[in-house]
């Protein structure tokens, strides 16, 4: 039997790279799947790509308003939630002294304030058996000089999973990190721009197994924390990133 068979997943940030490849295989594992983006268009591309079982949302996770349209879509459509993917995210290499306030505040509404919301806003649809998962990343631990506020925004979800595990194991509701390493996806790009290519070579060499990520490897593992398989794992930090956070 497909590994999430019948269960309701959502997905935020799924109209591209890690969320979209996700999303393409919770449906393949028997799931419907709820995305959201902030880019209608691409989010009309992402549903053509997915071709059934799933419903786009447009909306931000840093808008409180748009969550809450969110759920209703899903409580209206299936009336329950398995699965969400807190997934959204958005990474602007900046040094400290470069960080505007306006910088500060979009990474932290977007990364940290949004995944918290989108997860406490979720909680009413999400019945035993539940699996939240979050989208970390394992800067948090590296003090990379050009992500000040992005690491710290990482380090924000691990604490909250940490949290949750012990807020939510009595309703038998699981939550765990995922923290993928240098992944192809677009949000390379439009961190480093005419600069990517140069970038991804860099990344190789600190990654022991010496090659970019792929979205599909990330996908993978995000469905065995969906799923039963996972059924007694909960508050892990998940490292897919090649070995770069343990050496």
């Amino acid at each position: 039997m497909p590994a999430l068979q019948g269960k309701i997943a959502v997905i935020t940030g799924g109209s591209t790279g890690i969320g979209l490849a996700t999303a393409k295989r919770f449906v393949k594992e028997g799931a419907y799947v709820f995305i959201t983006g902030r880019r209608q268009a691409e989010l009309d591309k992402a549903v053509a790509e997915i071709g059934s079982n799933v419903t786009a949302v447009q909306g931000d996770v840093s808008n409180l308003d748009d969550l809450d349209r969110l759920y209703e879509e899903v409580a209206t459509k299936k009336g329950k939630l398995d699965v969400l993917f807190a997934n959204a995210g958005i990474a602007e290499p900046k040094p400290t002294a470069a960080v505007s306030p306006e910088d500060y505040d979009k990474t932290f509404d977007i990364n940290a304030r949004g995944v918290f919301f989108a997860v406490q806003k979720a909680l009413p649809l999400m019945k035993e058996g539940g699996s939240i998962i979050l989208t970390g990343s394992g800067l948090w631990q590296k003090g990379v000089p050009i992500y000040p506020t992005y690491a710290a925004t990482k380090a924000a979800l691990r604490s909250f999973v940490r949290t949750w595990t012990a807020d939510l194991a009595g309703k038998g509701i699981r939550a765990n990190v995922i923290n993928p390493g240098p992944v192809e996806t677009p949000i390379l790009k439009g961190q480093f721009g005419e600069n990517t290519e140069a970038m991804k070579e860099r990344f190789k060499t600190m990654v022991p197994m010496g090659r970019i990520g792929k979205p599909e490897e990330i996908a993978s593992a995000a469905v065995f924390l969906a799923s039963d398989e996972s059924s007694y794992i909960t508050g892990i930090d998940l490292p897919v990133d090649g070995g770069l956070a343990a050496v």
